[in-house]
């Protein structure tokens, strides 16, 4: 890939994920909201019916039904930028008929930038979901996240077609255009921060794990 154009793709797609980042914990905060402000939704209710207004009651429960289907559930990790990028890919391959199971236990202050944690894990997953889409058989993806002392652990198994090549460290992608973009760029962020990646391609499976320093003490 020639230096220009791998640089402007760099830019790109940190602007897309600083956007997005913002976006999902927008979300966030509107669902804290809605956490806060439950007291005074029943607090209401009770006055409503211990008045007998049941019409009133129905009217207003009617209304909060209507406003909470317009917010998704979001992943808890205990940090917020990770449940960000997590449940905002996982809807995306739901919607696709994908199989997501994730166990991952993080803190919520790590060494990693939120914005490189989200492109790391945004990009392993879209190569996921990619692969998944070419199956025609079960689809899944299964993550784990958990700190190994002072390291942040990544495994995922996702289903995949037959197995692939590979050119140095990286497989070849079936998109169009640039192969092998998103892990190129998920381990140029991980070795620069002192981790390391690997992944494995098999017929029916491809996995991807990483280790890096997240935490001082």
């Amino acid at each position: 890939m020639r230096k220009k154009t791998y640089l402007k793709l760099v830019e790109y797609q940190t602007a897309q994920s600083s956007r997005h980042l913002n976006e999902v914990r927008g979300i966030y905060h509107k669902m804290r909201g809605y956490k806060h402000d439950f007291h005074h939704h029943l607090q209401t209710l009770k006055g409503q019916l211990e008045a007998g207004e049941t019409d009133r009651a129905l009217a207003y429960i009617k209304q909060l039904d209507h406003q909470l289907m317009h917010v998704d559930t979001l992943l808890k990790t205990g940090n917020i930028s990770l449940d960000a990028i997590l449940s905002a890919k996982i809807a995306q391959a739901r919607a696709m008929d994908i199989a997501v199971t994730v166990k991952a236990f993080v803190p919520e202050e790590l060494q990693i930038s939120d914005l490189e944690l989200s492109i790391v894990v945004g990009n392993l997953l879209d190569n996921a979901i990619e692969a998944c889409t070419l199956v025609t058989g079960e689809r899944f993806i299964r993550i784990y996240m958990t700190m190994k002392g002072r390291m942040l652990y990544f495994s995922m198994l996702n289903s995949a077609g037959k197995k692939k090549e590979k050119s140095g460290s990286l497989f070849s992608s079936s998109k169009k255009g640039i192969h092998g973009f998103g892990l190129h760029r998920a381990e140029a962020i991980l070795t620069e921060h002192g981790g390391w990646c690997k992944y494995n391609s098999e017929d029916g499976a491809f996995t991807s794990e990483f280790l890096v320093p997240a935490r001082k003490d």
